[in-house]
């Protein structure tokens, strides 16, 4: 069953003698063909206008990949390249808020209150000194609670310091409302004093 490869290309050679392209194929072919394609040479349908665009295109995002790169290293150069070796990385402080959603709710209803309460006093030339008391006091229990949420950030929650941040909250909001009734009577005896010197 096998066969000698050279015998078959001889084989093959034999054929493609007896099978040769008739006379004249070349020339009637070339006639053909000169036929179906135009003799001026057919313009190519070049768009200028999509090319316009993507260029137009193109520009505008590399103009803005080099604005927005060149913003980049202008706010990493105002950064301090060289760090000092003492200084600690920012430590973000934990809130009652932090530990669970029910704390939360507790923390956002004091503050919202206390706030609430802040925005409804009014400052008079009368009451300046009481309110300022009052501010004072409510910012040294600001300053606590600032620095029992730093503990409770450092060394953890334990009951002592969520206890201790709630009723810094409780204390602010009754001082708060101490406040409140405080300028009320202040209020009344203003107008008592005034009706009285309007009597006579």
């Amino acid at each position: 069953m096998a066969q000698d490869i050279r015998d078959l290309f001889m084989a093959d050679r034999a054929q493609d003698k007896n099978d040769s392209i008739p006379e004249g194929h070349e020339a009637r072919f070339l006639d053909k063909l000169n036929a179906c394609l135009p003799e001026t040479p057919v313009k190519s349908k070049v768009n200028w206008v999509k090319i316009a665009v993507s260029l137009v295109i193109l520009l505008g995002l590399s103009f803005g990949g080099y604005t927005y790169l060149n913003s980049n290293q202008d706010n990493n150069s105002q950064s301090p390249t060289i760090t000092d070796v003492n200084t600690k990385p920012e430590v973000r402080i934990k809130t009652l808020g932090d530990l669970s959603p029910d704390l939360k709710k507790v923390e956002d209803y004091y503050l919202a209150s206390i706030h609430t309460e802040l925005s409804k006093v009014e400052l008079t030339p009368e009451n300046k000194e009481l309110i300022d008391g009052y501010i004072e006091r409510l910012e040294e229990l600001s300053n606590e609670y600032k620095r029992l949420s730093e503990e409770l950030t450092a060394s953890g929650p334990s009951e002592f310091t969520v206890n201790a941040l709630i009723d810094n909250l409780k204390l602010r909001l009754n001082l708060l409302y101490r406040l409140r009734d405080q300028l009320k009577t202040l209020s009344s005896e203003t107008v008592a004093e005034e009706a009285t010197q309007h009597s006579f």
